[in-house]
């Protein structure tokens, strides 16, 4: 619909840019083009409109989103019909039918929400095992080069494909390369299956934290009805008491015996009931997800402001209370002091990489859809930066709050660092950090916030990664799905709690060891590569670049040109081969896994890539005329209507 008149918008900037290619969905009135943006002055106030438009060459190009509303006309001077001979310019805009889309209210919740997605329990939990398995500060060196050549290009190249696209992880395809549209079904399935097993970790952290309303934290003394003969209890003025390699702390056998209750489950085999305490825990964590996400990014983006904050001022009271424990040197030594003979090793390569993409987040598809509702200008180059750098250095930064706890473990055990956590994984937080603070004076205080920062920093990944998936949905199924948004949230919070509930049993800590070693780090490692392939390969890195120049005003330097089009591919195939033919020995506690374990892993994750080769075959089949014709228009990407080339500015006699 078109409406001549006076466009009623807040004000503007314009700019007259003389092109005449448009896309096929846009007016073409005359010789320019008009974009929303904050008002300003310019050189000739007599081609200003009455809604802040100008058809001057000298208005510049500022941030904006979609433009939305009435359209209308601006006369001369004198206002009115104008003055004779004056110029009349006319302002046009499309009207779409469709629902406009939603935006950020501040700038500040998008990033807060990235940092909040990208700064994990993949930072706090996940990256201070893997490096205390990888020889400590030896497995820094390949973290930061995964980071730098892999992660942050990758972090950056999403973060621009969805403010570009305004689309989620699924329906962006088409704009890019329609044949591989099955990745976006795939990050969504890889997507609920870290539902599954990610707030199980969250619902254990919410039991240690109903625990610590106690004057005297159970996990810190031997004379539970949980606790066995084996039980040593020690504290820090107990330089008597002698610890044995069959000596078990009393928090061990509160987050084995008690939490997790592993010791009535023999296996994968025979997973035993659900823990009816893990099940309300757990209710009680989606319960809060469901109300965060179920109106939108402008209520996450707001519930951001606590979660995403929080744990740093707790990592902060954390890292002064650690470094003043006697011993903590040792840990730090051991944590910065590197063992170069590691490098040669491919596991550590590969776990750096695993650990970077679980913790930045490329090809989950939750960077696509948070900046997918960005303003089409914003700089998300700066972006990606500033949150990418956050969250390294948190990683570095919670590095030395686990590690100063891991020499004062190993001063009071008399051990060497690396012998102080039999069992890696969330036991290093649940039984080595748990046993710390209860020997602390106020452990109680300190309890109670270090495991509300645990369920903070989940809850913002557990946002995110729902939020991938509901963008994706919306994006792709509108007319079904972008009324009934409160019923598919509630629907998917329903889906990812029956999913967990395998992860809720007596084995369940068997189930999430599992999932955490086969279905997300080697699926989206995989993902990944395609994605990048897909975009620089067949998409092209020139018209990438070219969309962000458009976007940013400047083009991508030659670093990240050589990282998308070669570096990033040759890391990704490397890691996936590595992976194949040397694949993880995986154990937990005492239970090693058996070999069927390994073939039920895989199984898991070719379930959600078989999506890609599944959808390319549909796609080949569905389409019409010879091979050739079919294959061209599945690699050839549909133009973008969603960003903002929609007012279009004519200056007439």
């Amino acid at each position: 619909m078109l409406d001549l008149g006076d466009a009623e918008k807040e004000g503007g900037r314009t700019e007259v840019e003389g092109q005449e290619e448009q896309e096929d969905s846009r007016l073409m009135v005359a010789d320019g083009l008009a974009e929303k943006g904050p008002k300003t002055v310019t050189s000739d106030p007599g081609q200003q409109v009455s809604n802040g438009f100008t058809s001057g060459p000298q208005a510049t190009r500022e941030e904006g989103d979609d433009a939305g509303g009435s359209v209308g006309t601006g006369c001369g001077p004198a206002g009115g019909a104008g003055s004779a001979g004056g110029p009349r310019t006319l302002v046009v805009q499309q009207t779409s039918l469709e629902r406009p889309r939603e935006t950020w209210s501040k700038k500040v919740d998008f990033l807060l929400s990235v940092i909040g997605y990208a700064v994990d329990l993949g930072n706090v939990w996940r990256f201070p095992y893997i490096c205390y398995q990888n020889g400590g500060g030896a497995f820094l060196l390949p973290y930061l080069l995964m980071a730098l050549f892999g992660g942050v290009p990758l972090f950056y190249m999403e973060l621009a494909l969805g403010q570009f696209h305004h689309s989620g992880c699924i329906s962006i395809w088409k704009h890019v390369c329609p044949i591989f549209k099955g990745i976006g079904f795939a990050i969504c399935i890889i997507a609920l299956y870290i539902a599954f097993y990610y707030n199980t970790i969250m619902a254990w952290a919410l039991y240690y934290l109903l625990s610590s309303f106690q004057s005297t934290l159970p996990w810190s003394t031997c004379t539970n009805s949980w606790n066995t003969a084996n039980c040593n209890h020690y504290m820090s003025t107990d330089h008597n008491v002698s610890w044995s390699n069959s000596s078990t702390s009393p928090a061990e056998e509160f987050y084995v015996r008690q939490v997790l209750q592993v010791h009535r489950s023999p296996g994968l085999h025979q997973l035993g009931s659900i823990s009816w305490q893990l099940a309300l825990c757990l209710l009680f964590i989606f319960t809060i997800v469901f109300f965060s996400i179920w109106k939108g990014v402008k209520t996450s983006g707001k519930v951001v402001w606590v979660t995403a904050t929080f744990p740093y001022l707790v990592l902060l009271v954390l890292l002064i209370r650690g470094a003043t424990l006697p011993g903590a040197w040792r840990g730090v030594v051991f944590y910065l002091k590197p063992d170069w003979e590691k490098l040669l090793s491919t596991t550590v390569w590969i776990d750096a990489a695993a650990q970077i993409f679980f913790s930045l987040g490329p090809g989950f598809g939750v960077l696509l859809a948070f900046a997918s509702y960005n303003p089409f200008h914003n700089n998300c180059y700066k972006d990606a930066l500033i949150t990418s750098s956050v969250n390294c250095l948190t990683s570095f930064l919670s590095g030395f709050v686990i590690f100063t706890v891991l020499g004062y473990m190993a001063e009071m055990r008399q051990q060497d660092v690396d012998a102080v956590a039999k069992d890696a994984g969330p036991s290093l937080l649940f039984i080595i950090y748990a046993e710390a603070i209860a020997n602390m004076p106020a452990a109680t205080f300190f309890s109670i916030i270090f495991f509300l920062m645990i369920i903070m920093l989940g809850l913002d990944s557990t946002f995110a990664g729902l939020e991938g998936v509901i963008t994706a949905m919306l994006d792709e199924y509108p007319h079904v799905l972008v009324q009934r948004r409160e019923k598919l949230v509630f629907g998917l919070v329903c889906v990812c709690y029956l999913g967990a509930l395998s992860t809720l049993t007596y084995g369940g800590a068997f189930v999430v060891k599992l999932f955490e070693e086969y279905a997300t780090g080697p699926a989206v490692i995989t993902v990944v590569l395609l994605e990048v392939i897909a975009v620089s390969w067949f998409y092209g890195t020139k018209r990438f670049c070219n969309d962000v120049q458009v976007m940013l005003g400047f083009y991508p330097g030659i670093f990240w040109r050589v990282c998308w089009v070669a570096i990033c591919p040759c890391f990704l195939m490397f890691i996936i081969i590595s992976f194949l033919a040397f694949p993880p020995e995986v154990r937990l506690f005492s239970y090693h896994y058996p070999p069927w374990t390994t073939v039920l892993g895989y199984c898991i994750g070719v379930s959600s890539f078989v999506c890609v080769p599944a959808y390319m075959i549909y796609c080949l089949l569905v389409a019409k005329g010879t091979f050739k014709q079919r294959l061209l228009k599945s690699i050839t990407p549909e133009p973008s209507t969603n960003h903002h080339r929609d007012v279009l500015v004519t200056s007439a006699l």
